[in-house]
């Protein structure tokens, strides 16, 4: 169960925006920070700030041992099998350009296909289509059914031999669609593939065990998960990363620097070049403490309850139109909508004048929009800070919306 007092936890959810009570759903963009981590951060830079791996006196010990601490923390949070396979980057975006630089270039060649979906935010998507241009290879996609789910029966018919890397997100930033992840990578593997998850909206939502899922690569953001921005994980198989070239250099992930050849550090660090972003990697840690004492089965069980209801009552506005799956079984935390006749940056703007935080846009998925047949949508993302009562909220806003609008033309 949810903590009645969760909201609590969060201390910018005490506040009013427009002289009304904040709603805030847009999870989805980042989530909000729970006071355990934001008390992490600064007790680091009040008591332990130092670099870290380089010294040898205290505060930079307690710095290292805090960095490390918060790898292995990671580690146990998604069931890697070494703290080896857990590199920290900024992001999401990061992880993936990573893995399309340093494992992309060096496996793929002319002719060779890359697989990934119409759902895919734009950072699953432009690292493959730039790795595409550069080696001649062949960037396909996987078609999506009405609902804006995935059958396996097109994935098998999309993945081929000549496939040498699959790359697909979990969890869909705009629908919800909760995919068939360690299904495809079965298939990935069969036919000599690798697979890349994004785990963006996943990690947050949905207990992951990364070995069970047997894929090969995996990247997640930290502020999407309560954790503050600029740090990210990549997550890779031991034997993948020890084949692949840093594509960052610098200092921290060289062994031994001459004139004219270096050679790096072992797993994790030769991925890791500079000064690490250690108050941030702390944070991560702290959050995944929160996350792990909350449960995150208990998160999945909320945010499906809570997407259910949200859209049986959004339903009954007429002229909404709700995309992606209708069972909230096959979906996390998000629904995404439209307003008949009314743009959707109109509707967030107006939810906002009530306090009501929705995000309007192409929400970084253009293709998807093109597919979807739109230009853009209105987003709302809960996460377990959110009730019943924020969904209410949500609804008479954009009840009020139609109405004004209604009047306007």
């Amino acid at each position: 169960m949810i903590p009645n007092d969760i909201k609590s936890y969060f201390p910018i959810l005490n506040q009013e925006v427009n002289g009304h009570p904040l709603v805030y759903l847009d999870s989805a963009a980042t989530s909000q920070k729970p006071i355990q981590v934001i008390e992490a951060i600064t007790n680091y830079y009040n008591l332990d700030n130092s670099n870290v791996h380089r010294g040898v006196h205290t505060l930079g010990n307690r710095a290292t041992d805090s960095y490390e601490g918060a790898r292995e923390k990671v580690r146990k949070f998604i069931n890697a099998s070494s703290t080896q396979e857990v590199i920290f980057t900024r992001g999401t975006t990061t992880a993936l350009n990573t893995v399309a630089a340093g494992y992309g270039r060096q496996n793929v060649q002319e002719g060779d296909e890359i697989v990934i979906t119409y759902m895919e935010h734009h950072s699953n998507i432009i690292p493959w289509q730039q790795l595409a241009k550069e080696k001649g290879a062949v960037l396909k996609y996987i078609d999506l059914e009405a609902d804006g789910t995935i059958s396996l029966e097109k994935v098998r018919e999309t993945i081929t031999p000549k496939t040498k890397i699959v790359s697909m997100m979990y969890v869909s930033n705009v629908l919800g669609t909760i995919n068939p992840i360690k299904e495809v990578a079965q298939i990935a593997h069969e036919n000599g593939a690798v697979i890349v998850a994004d785990l963006a909206q996943a990690a947050p939502h949905l207990k992951v065990d990364i070995q069970d899922l047997d894929v090969d690569f995996a990247a997640f953001s930290g502020h999407k998960m309560c954790g503050p921005t600029g740090i990210g994980v990549l997550y890779g198989k031991k034997a993948l990363l020890e084949e692949m070239e840093p594509v960052e250099f610098g200092g921290e992930m060289i062994d031994f620097v001459g004139l004219y050849e270096s050679t790096w550090k072992e797993l994790p660090w030769k991925f890791e070049g500079g000064t690490p972003i250690i108050a941030s990697a702390i944070g991560l840690g702290a959050a995944i403490d929160f996350l792990e004492e909350i449960g995150l089965d208990n998160i999945a069980a909320h945010e499906h309850k809570l997407a259910g209801y949200a859209m049986d009552q959004l339903e009954t506005i007429d002229g909404l139109q709700i995309f992606g799956p209708r069972d909230p079984m096959k979906r996390c935390g998000v629904v995404t909508f439209n307003l008949d006749d009314v743009h959707p940056h109109d509707v967030a703007t107006v939810l906002d004048m009530s306090g009501i935080a929705v995000r309007a846009g192409h929400h970084c998925a253009q293709p998807l929009m093109k597919w979807l047949q739109v230009t853009a949508t209105a987003r709302a993302s809960f996460y377990m800070y959110n009730d019943e009562e924020d969904v209410d909220r949500l609804v008479a806003g954009l009840r009020s919306a139609k109405e004004y609008f209604g009047d306007v033309f």
